[in-house]
């Protein structure tokens, strides 16, 4: 049964690796990779001298670094709240108001807020009937708000989906223990300080190892669809960066080699968050 999977593993993420080489080598679109003339760490060395790519990390690890400040507990707490909901038709509603933008792609998410977010949209005419502006703008265009919004957009798409592994390991905990801590005096909070959330802990400590990881991964599709020409110096990300200079430029070497170096840094990032989520599960890891 599993021999389907492995092949598959092999044949779609395995064999593609050789194509790495070219990042060692000036390849261009009449090459093949084995004909390409080999050119060493040339491509990384002028990675380091290139201002728009230096520009692009600095945007990615802000980008990153909000949504993991921001966004990370705001699942935890939110799938808290639902559990302490008493099941019936307002809990289901809630779940279900909470996972739908997950369901929706990036290109209609980023339609509704760019319709929201222009100068005569939903944004602006809240704003003027608080009485907080006297003439609207479009965010959008403004470079120095970009990151916020990329962020609480993101927020907003996936803190509902986020809640289902917290959810599922609530479930599962033996309701005798909250029994015993009501019986013993214990309030609410104290419940879900001793009880709950030392159950979640391996979960959180998963979710922290996979979002550390990826911190210079940031969302390709929602860059895409809000980046425009008046907030790109806030807005290009790494793999944005990579896309462009790949497929729009035909750079295909450098853009392997900048695709490469941010994989070795994830990895790193990835052990070093795994050493640090051991101390907070007495020693165990949750990955290996």
């Amino acid at each position: 049964m599993v021999l389907p999977g492995i092949a598959f593993m092999f044949v779609f993420t395995y064999i593609p690796i050789y194509g790495l080489v070219i990042a060692f080598k000036h390849y261009t679109i009449t090459d093949t990779i084995n004909g390409a003339p080999w050119v060493g760490l040339e491509n990384f060395k002028i990675i380091l001298g290139d201002k728009y790519f230096m520009q692009a990390v600095i945007n990615t690890l802000g980008i990153s670094l909000l949504k993991l400040l921001l966004g990370f507990f705001i699942p935890v707490v939110l799938a808290i709240m639902i559990y302490e909901l008493k099941d019936g038709p307002f809990k289901k509603l809630v779940q279900t108001i909470s996972y739908l933008p997950h369901f929706l792609s990036w290109i209609i998410l980023g339609g509704m807020m760019i319709s929201w977010l222009s100068t005569t949209g939903l944004m602006n005419q809240m704003l003027s009937g608080l009485g907080l502006i006297q003439q609207g703008s479009n965010h959008l265009l403004s470079a120095n708000k970009y990151w916020m919004i990329a962020v609480l957009s993101d927020i907003w798409k996936e803190a509902g989906w986020g809640t289902i592994l917290y959810l599922a390991t609530m479930s599962k905990i033996d309701p005798t223990y909250y029994e015993a801590a009501r019986i013993d005096g214990a309030n609410k909070w104290t419940q879900i300080k001793k009880i709950t959330l030392p159950f979640l802990m391996p979960i959180i400590s998963l979710n922290l190892i996979l979002n550390v990881s990826n911190l210079l991964g940031s969302n390709l599709d929602q860059t895409l669809v809000l980046m425009n020409s008046q907030n790109s110096a806030r807005s290009e990300v790494i793999n944005s960066y990579v896309y462009r200079m790949g497929l729009t430029q035909g750079d295909f070497s450098y853009a392997t080699a900048v695709g490469l170096g941010i994989s070795l840094i994830s990895v790193i990032l990835l052990l070093i968050t795994n050493t640090v989520t051991k101390k907070m599960n007495d020693g165990e890891s949750v990955i290996f």
